[in-house]
């Protein structure tokens, strides 16, 4: 199983990402694809099902895979996996097929990688219904202070959207948050991760070895490595 180094820049949210030299990637594989995962330097992977694909025609097959595969060495959380309100099956399925991912989460003892667009007071009450041990890390997050607290209270950590990090008025939530919540992601974008850690560490107001070395603790103790 792959470890980032002390030194390294993680991105812990990518789609089809190659890792380089300084870089080390937490690649999402979803079950509607045919991918693999592998022993490859600087990579780690999540496996999950995605809302978006996600039907009744393949919920069967999708959880049959998922229980299968997250047992293997390469895969370190399940997900992503989660909610989402503009696109994707309906509500009950979405939710039936999470709760089913958080179960097989705690049975294997992995985290979960979640992904949520509008569906916060559904992993919310998933989140009370379970009272899972496991952590979870919403990636992608957007929210406000308010959200993000709301989150932060039920132990999740927080994985900021790469495109709203690089915007000037993502300073002030990043000012609010515990750092040692935190993770940065490209979420497989043509975007370098380098530049985000710039930007956050620029708005955090230490230099970027210092948030490297943050976000690697946080790595250490999101997976308990």
């Amino acid at each position: 199983m792959q470890q980032p180094q002390p030194g390294d820049y993680i991105d812990i949210h990518v789609h089809s990402g190659k890792s380089a030299s300084g870089i080390f990637i937490l690649e999402s594989l979803m079950t509607h694809e045919e991918k693999l995962p592998g022993d490859n330097p600087g990579v780690a992977y999540t496996y999950g099902i995605h809302p978006w694909f996600l039907n009744e025609h393949n919920h069967d097959k999708f959880i049959l895979s998922v229980e299968n595969l997250v047992r293997l060495p390469f895969i370190i959380a399940v997900g992503e996996a989660g909610f989402d309100r503009l696109r994707g099956p309906s509500a009950e399925l979405q939710r039936r097929t999470f709760e089913e991912q958080v179960v097989i989460s705690e049975e294997i003892k992995k985290p979960m990688i979640i992904h949520c667009v509008r569906g916060w007071d559904e992993l919310l009450s998933v989140q009370k219904r379970f009272r899972p041990k496991m952590p979870w890390l919403v990636h992608g997050f957007r929210g406000n202070t308010v959200l993000a607290n709301q989150l932060l209270s039920k132990g999740m950590f927080l994985s900021i959207w790469f495109e709203f990090v690089l915007r000037p008025e993502s300073a002030g939530l990043l000012r609010s948050l515990p750092v040692d919540r935190i993770f940065l992601e490209t979420d497989g974008a043509d975007v370098d991760i380098r530049q985000i850690y710039n930007k956050v560490a620029i708005d955090l107001a230490m230099p970027v070895d210092d948030l490297k070395i943050i976000i690697h603790k946080n790595y250490s103790v999101f997976f308990n490595s």
